[in-house]
């Protein structure tokens, strides 16, 4: 596959999330896909997923915690079989009502025009300060 068609396959994919759509968004990931999020404590949906199984459970847990506010991916930077996006999210925690936006970088390795590798690298703190349930007086 070509940089632009791995670039594609990227933009199909958000273009699938900012619909909800993530039936959409698993066609577009290998069999054996690994799914990584930074741990973020009180954010059950983070961590490390194998396979379209868990990366459909990432998705899931996702919507179940969190409402996605604002998601821009802003630039596409590919490399032989990754792409880099570079962008800016904004979300709320459901648990707490606290909302956050952070930057992101995600990278994606991509292996017969499907990812087959996602790792996300975005501001922790800033998502585990919205998640951070009240202290006990």
């Amino acid at each position: 596959m070509t940089e632009a068609n791995n670039v594609q396959v990227i933009q199909t994919a958000f273009a699938c999330f900012a619909q909800g759509d993530v039936p959409g968004i698993l066609n577009t990931l290998t069999d054996d896909v690994t799914w990584h999020v930074a741990p973020v404590e009180n954010a059950a949906y983070t961590g490390t997923r194998h396979g379209k199984a868990g990366a459909a459970e990432f998705f899931s847990m996702m919507a179940a915690a969190e409402d996605t506010l604002k998601f821009e991916p802003r630039e596409f930077i590919a490399q032989d079989d990754k792409v880099v996006v570079v962008g800016h999210y904004e979300g709320r925690a459901k648990a707490t009502g606290r909302t956050y936006e952070t930057y992101f970088v995600h990278v994606f390795t991509l292996q017969a025009g499907k990812i087959n590798s996602f790792r996300e690298y975005t501001d922790t703190a800033a998502v585990e300060k919205a998640f951070l349930k009240a202290q006990a007086a």
